[in-house]
């Protein structure tokens, strides 16, 4: 279950970076916010997913201590 929280979490920093860091209109049609001839970034779908990130790693984290 660490394993798998870790990995989530690392996942999600991962996606959370892309957010903050390509424009819309370039995102994977996959993720949510994906918009054709739309430059700015996604900033609340970045920081959503950074801190969702950020708590299954310390859930993880947590988790192997017991």
């Amino acid at each position: 279950m660490k394993l798998i929280l870790t990995l989530l979490g690392v996942v999600l920093l991962v996606i959370a970076a892309v957010y903050f860091l390509v424009p819309a209109d370039r995102l994977p049609g996959f993720f949510p916010g994906h918009e054709t001839g739309v430059t700015r970034v996604h900033v609340k779908h970045g920081i959503v997913s950074g801190v969702a990130g950020v708590v299954l790693i310390a859930a993880g984290m947590w988790m192997g201590r017991r």
